[in-house]
């Protein structure tokens, strides 16, 4: 049939329009298909010049654009904030140390070998007592030992392996502990050694992810715990309720440690996102953060002052960080030693930096001047564990080993 000029016009718009909806190919330009698009009139393009853009597609772009340009935005902050503190960065702490009188000769050797653990020791704490022990192990047990006569006071059999946090109340009548059962429980302890302690148990936090440490306040009623989920919590003993959430790590918290003042609100943790982060308990806030490692951060330590701590990590090296400064003071290193730090504590007095190593020792640092006074040999495997006695008299290892050893 024969139309007249503009009727036939007519019907060709109308045409492209209706292969238009049909055809997803004519939203390209030009088009991707031609043998399935190239008869098509030229009013087509028309269409494919402005093709409709969804509502939802339009959202994501500015989504997209947002996110890019707050990325953008904290990175120059990051930048300006390093400037800042590159500012403050006058001196090295062993430079402001040399006029200290060095270390005499350091001699410390193994006093006593704690035995009963069928796998790697993973985790210990001391009492307050500064004589009783916890330990935990991958075989799933969580043994109480007399650090004087080596003798097993109390033990827990576990209901998951990879037991890999464990801490003693203030009071020393309980223990926490936890690992790949996600969970923090707690532990009565008593006077009589023949009682079940699993009857007692109570269940008090629970994460998403492996519960990686454990720590109570200054008080057996709270606990502070920390998760491969990547957040730090602060829980209820007594009911379990989670008191408050600490989220900013990017990855799995590997470590935490309270501040040593009786009425100090604030915690550091490490993790496998390289940072050390400052906590306020009070408003869930992280209130001063450090990234200077090159790898996971292992272990983290306040100094007994409170104004600093120290982290271990696989990059093999131990660094100090100022709390008053906000930057990095110290890093305790040496070319010979390629292995990753797994724990660190200081000695009473602060002086002294030990470190467990990957490579089976320990290294002692002497904080002031950065070098290292001793290395100190015994263990068979790697050290997972290490912390000074109360009193300062000692510290304890624990081991890939199997065992834990005293050291004085």
């Amino acid at each position: 049939m024969i139309y007249p000029p503009h009727v036939e016009y007519f019907l060709k718009i109308v045409f492209s329009e209706t292969i238009l909806r049909m055809c997803p190919h004519l939203l390209l330009w030009p088009c991707e298909n031609p043998f399935r698009c190239r008869s098509l009139p030229a009013q087509r393009k028309i269409y494919m010049r402005s093709p409709p853009i969804p509502e939802m597609a339009t959202q994501e772009v500015q989504l997209n654009e947002t996110l890019a340009h707050l990325k953008t935005e904290s990175e120059t902050l990051k930048s300006k904030l390093e400037e800042e503190r590159a500012k403050l960065h006058d001196v090295e702490l062993h430079q402001v140390a040399e006029k200290v009188e060095g270390l005499g000769q350091f001699v410390m050797k193994t006093r006593r070998t704690l035995k009963g653990h069928g796998n790697k020791v993973l985790c210990m704490d001391w009492c307050k007592d500064k004589r009783r022990i916890v330990s935990s192990s991958q075989d799933g047990k969580v043994i109480v030992w007399d650090a004087f006569t080596t003798n097993k006071e109390h033990a827990v059999t576990m209901p998951c392996t990879w037991v890999m946090a464990c801490a003693y109340a203030p009071s020393g009548c309980a223990v926490a502990c936890g690992g790949l059962d996600n969970k923090c429980s707690v532990y009565p302890l008593s006077l009589d050694k023949n009682e079940n302690l699993a009857a007692k148990k109570k269940s008090v936090a629970m994460h998403t992810n492996y519960l990686s440490a454990c720590s109570f306040t200054n008080s057996d009623m709270q606990i502070l715990t920390s998760s491969g989920d990547g957040t730090c919590a602060l829980w209820d003993v007594e009911s379990g309720q989670l008191l408050q959430s600490f989220h900013g790590h990017a990855a799995d918290v590997l470590c935490l440690d309270l501040a040593p003042s009786e009425t100090g609100n604030t915690f550091v943790s490490g993790g496998c996102d390289k940072k050390a982060n400052v906590w306020d308990m009070r408003s869930g806030q992280c209130i001063q953060s450090f990234e200077t490692h090159e790898s996971d951060i292992n272990s983290v330590r306040y100094y007994p002052s409170g104004d600093a701590f120290a982290s271990g990590s696989d990059d093999a090296t131990c660094r100090l960080y100022d709390l008053r400064a906000d930057r990095e003071v110290a890093i305790y290193s040496k070319e010979s030693i390629i292995f990753g730090v797994s724990s660190v504590d200081f000695s009473l007095s602060g002086r002294l930096l030990f470190g467990g190593y990957n490579d089976y020792t320990i290294n002692v640092w002497d904080v002031l001047k950065g070098t290292r006074v001793s290395i100190l040999f015994g263990h068979e495997n790697r050290v997972s564990t290490l912390r000074v006695s109360p009193d300062g008299t000692a510290f304890c290892t624990g081991s890939w080993d199997h065992t834990l050893r005293i050291w004085a």
